[in-house]
């Protein structure tokens, strides 16, 4: 039977992915955003839009009225300027103010997306779900302020909520890491630091797959789950394997990380506090710093989630829509 739905966050990547796979299923879909032209441009004829910030009460009941499931994927994303206090507006305040809609209009599941960043660096890979929680910067801290309310939620009401840390999100549509395709098939990529550092992913289909079996299974309630790729990666090896994406030489040259790292701290010294966008950032430099490796044998035997897309095929295939896209 179809299932009413709430997505919020769904012109994001992922929420834009998993609202098109709800409504290829039968479901019927209703969204949450704060621009309803935007959401008419990226999104389905079917899906009901609801115009409104998700820090809104009002908006909020509205949204959540007469559904079965909520998928919560929106977030506050790092931008130049933005107030801490905004972070923890959208990711703490705002979920528990939706959890309580959602418990008062009695939804069968509660599907919050949080994000393995709040692990931080992983020094002993891989990381499970029960590894303690050492978040970088401001965004990864609310999440977990976030994750940790929700759970605190679901226990003291007994509420249905499962709680998805998905690993780095990567498909077509995604413009994330279009600037590493890009420099890596221009030949002007250059390795900070060894690139033995993990990374692991995870193929758009794959987490929107783990999403709804967070929201259909019953052992997933009260739980955490990492959901990622079948395999992670060093960088070095993931630059290898854009590069015979975009058919060319793997990059070779390295650079030291230090100096880049106290560059990309001076910049946002100075551009931060006049809301200019910082030309280098710390948080990029930490991508070639922080390893980040983790288990999914928790969703595999609990919900029997299996990704079935390959890094060397989702590479590709991202690849490929890049250049139909005219980005490389």
């Amino acid at each position: 039977m179809s299932e009413r739905v709430l997505v919020t966050g769904a012109t994001g990547f992922t929420g834009s992915h998993l609202v098109r796979a709800l409504v290829d299923t039968g479901e019927t879909v209703r969204v949450l955003a704060r621009s309803a032209d935007k959401a008419r441009r990226m999104l389905l004829r079917e899906v009901e839009i609801v115009e409104g910030d998700l820090t809104d009460h009002t908006t909020v009941a509205r949204a959540v009225r007469g559904r079965d499931v909520v998928y919560h994927l929106a977030a506050a994303y790092r931008e130049a300027g933005l107030p801490a206090r905004r972070y923890h507006e959208v990711h703490v305040v705002a979920t528990t103010d939706l959890l309580e809609a959602a418990r008062a209009e009695g939804v069968r599941r509660f599907v919050h997306c949080s994000t393995v960043g709040v692990l931080g660096h992983i020094a002993d890979p891989p990381a499970d779900e029960t590894w303690p929680h050492r978040p970088g910067d401001v965004y990864q801290a609310t999440k977990g302020e976030g994750e940790r309310a929700a759970l605190a939620f679901c226990r003291r009401y007994d509420f249905p909520l499962a709680v998805a840390r998905p690993t780095a999100i990567y498909g077509p549509g995604d413009l994330r890491l279009l600037k590493l395709f890009r420099l890596i098939a221009r030949r002007r990529f250059v390795m900070l630091g060894s690139g033995q550092v993990f990374y692991h992913m995870v193929y758009v289909d794959d987490l929107v797959r783990g999403l709804r079996l967070l929201a259909e299974r019953p052992e997933a309630v009260g739980e955490v789950f990492i959901l990622g790729g079948p395999e992670y990666r060093t960088l070095n090896e993931l630059a290898a394997l854009i590069a015979e994406a975009v058919a060319c030489p793997p990059p070779r040259r390295h650079m030291p990380l230090a100096p880049v790292w106290w560059a990309a701290a001076l910049c946002e010294a100075v551009c931060v506090p006049l809301r200019i966008e910082p030309p280098l950032y710390r948080r990029r430099v930490d991508f070639f710093a922080k390893s980040r490796a983790f288990s999914i044998e928790k969703a595999r035997r609990l919900l029997g989630y299996q990704p079935q897309v390959d890094l060397t095929s989702g590479v590709r295939r991202t690849a490929e829509w890049y250049r139909a896209q005219g980005y490389l």
